[in-house]
């Protein structure tokens, strides 16, 4: 990257840009899918991990340029897991 931004970099604000537009609107395409995201470009929405996987391999060989943001997930809020000894 000419100004020193990682492709790492490029990608995180990509995947948090669409986090924030999912929260924002429940019905943004990219709500309840997963995202893969390469060299800091929306390459699939997809409803499985595979298919992502899938598209990710063949628009970009190398994982580090790669990123996959769930959508589908509340990590937002504390989920609070009770257990009886």
């Amino acid at each position: 990257m000419a100004d020193g931004t990682s492709m790492f970099e490029v990608n995180d604000r990509l995947a948090q840009q669409i986090q924030g537009d999912v929260r924002k609107n429940p019905n943004s395409p990219y709500a309840h899918k997963y995202v893969g995201i390469a060299n800091g470009k929306v390459v699939v929405i997809a409803e499985t991990l595979r298919e992502v996987d899938l598209a990710l391999d063949a628009a970009e060989p190398n994982p580090e340029n790669c990123r996959i943001v769930d959508t589908i997930g509340d990590y937002e809020t504390i989920q609070e897991i009770w257990s009886q000894d």
